[in-house]
């Protein structure tokens, strides 16, 4: 598996830089895990959007799927004869709805009581503590390979176990070590922590913040994370697993 980052940002885009969106790459398939803003243009520099496999959508807010949309609009405009697989969950029907548009693109659902098999890939989802219904990924190719990513969350015990011995755990990033208390995201600290915890082999953050250095962040993460290697998102990044 390949993972390109297409787009690291949380909340808003920032210098020409998009909110999350990562091309996950399996053989002669091509994935996209969630659809942030400036991710279909991003992508567009690798592939035609319109050969993508699948989309994977952690949750519904909008730095996560600001590019369905457009997207939509990319598959209808080329009158591809399949449709484009958009999984997404059904805790918000209303969100979920939108994923099929005629001719275009079909909305299909996963819960967190059952794997969804797509090609070769295992994707099994676990719900996080996030203001609206999120959920994480642990992918596994056939060869046993996995990549955790923990999509939106604030720390909670279930994620150690969710990213038990993960080749690669994309961690939401959002703060500071020094930003604790209630708050809908993870810190460097609670990170860093995770990925040893979890005993990962590497760890990449993500959704970081706009307003702190990433070497900030990575510095930070690393701390805590001891003998696991760090690395921080940044468009273009490619991690193979």
């Amino acid at each position: 598996m390949l993972v390109t980052v297409l787009g690291f940002y949380g909340g808003y885009p920032y210098k020409g830089i998009g909110t999350s969106g990562y091309l996950l790459r399996d053989g002669d398939k091509n994935y996209l895990i969630d659809c942030g803003s400036g991710v279909l243009n991003s992508l567009a520099s690798y592939m035609k959007p319109t050969d993508l496999d699948g989309v994977i959508l952690s949750h519904y807010h909008h730095d996560h799927t600001a590019d369905v949309g457009v997207l939509q609009y990319e598959w209808l405009a080329a009158k591809k004869e399949n449709l484009l697989p958009i999984y997404g969950h059904t805790q918000d029907f209303v969100n979920f709805a939108q994923l099929s548009v005629d001719n275009a693109t079909k909305g299909i659902a996963y819960n967190d009581y059952e794997p969804t098999q797509i090609d070769d890939l295992k994707f099994e989802f676990m719900r996080t503590v996030h203001p609206v219904p999120a959920y994480a990924m642990r992918i596994t190719d056939k060869d046993g390979k996995v990549i955790v990513y923990t999509a939106d969350t604030t720390y909670f015990d279930g994620l150690v176990d969710f990213a038990k011995d993960a080749d690669l755990l994309i961690a939401d990033t959002n703060f500071p070590e020094d930003v604790t208390g209630r708050k809908a995201h993870l810190n460097t600290k609670e990170a860093g922590t995770l990925a040893k915890e979890s005993n990962v082999k590497r760890l990449m953050i993500s959704h970081l913040p706009q307003t702190v250095d990433a070497d900030v962040m990575l510095k930070q993460s690393q701390k805590y994370a001891e003998d696991v290697p760090v690395i921080h998102a940044f468009q273009g990044l490619e991690v193979e697993v």
